[in-house]
């Protein structure tokens, strides 16, 4: 794993890292376990890819926690879910704090139990300070959602004659979404095998590499982010251009 880590150049790394934290309940399924057990065991991986992208000097780290979607799952594994997100946060603000990393969170928060809530925004509270990297759980997240929001706010600013149609663009867009203060990613992972979005960062992904890894959450390891990131840097990244427009940049 050390051989691994040593390969990365540090002077090429994504600076915006995004996962799907996929196949929890598959993975306990696999081990004739209820789905709940697989959630547990997840937490251990998201610990590994905080700590290995920590480490390398990755700045923003966004995880896939819970969708809007996920609310029509059966109402115990919900529940479960949104105690272990309680619990979690509780016992890993020290760690958090320790390592010198935020805690952000996009989403609609509106909607999770006061209990969650409360605990997140107080392990935010409490790490608002640290400065080496900052871990955003997507929450209630949606990613049509976000762009429905924030139609809704460039409209209501034209509406108040706040902006004009013309001045609508990229930039003005972007700085109504929730995502608005992190840069967007330049690598999205995946676990479970399944190769698709599942409503995620629709328009922050536009020109991430993605990485569909054919493991479930759990079994996730410090190696396969380091073996992710050595993918991505031994990509060109051509944003519309060419191989030799690169060169003569």
């Amino acid at each position: 794993m050390e051989d691994l880590k040593s390969q990365i150049d540090i002077d090429k790394l994504p600076k915006h890292i995004a996962v799907i934290m996929d196949g929890n309940g598959r993975w306990a399924k696999a081990q004739g376990k209820p789905r709940v057990f697989g959630h547990r065991h997840g937490v251990k991986a998201v610990r590994e890819v905080t700590e290995a992208a920590a480490e390398v000097g990755i700045r923003y780290l966004t995880l896939y926690a819970f969708s809007t979607e996920n609310w029509n799952r059966p109402t115990l594994e919900v529940t479960t879910l949104m105690r272990l997100l309680v619990d979690t946060i509780s016992k890993e603000v020290k760690t958090l704090n320790k390592n010198n990393i935020r805690l952000r969170t996009i989403g609609d928060l509106s909607r999770l139990p006061n209990a969650t809530r409360k605990a997140l925004l107080k392990g935010m509270e409490d790490t608002k300070d640290n400065t080496r990297m900052d871990l955003i759980l997507a929450l209630n997240y949606s990613g049509r959602w976000d762009i429905v929001n924030a139609v809704k706010q460039v409209a209501g600013a034209v509406k108040a004659g706040d902006m004009s149609i013309e001045n609508i663009d990229e930039t003005s867009f972007k700085a109504a979404l929730s995502t608005r203060e992190f840069p967007d990613p330049e690598l999205m992972i995946r676990t479970s095998g399944e190769t698709r979005l599942s409503n995620f960062l629709l328009w922050e992904l536009s020109y991430a590499e993605f990485q569909f890894l054919p493991i479930f959450w759990p079994d996730f390891q410090k190696a396969h982010l380091y073996n992710s990131i050595l993918n991505f840097q031994n990509k060109e990244r051509r944003f519309g251009m060419i191989s030799e427009q690169l060169l003569g940049r």
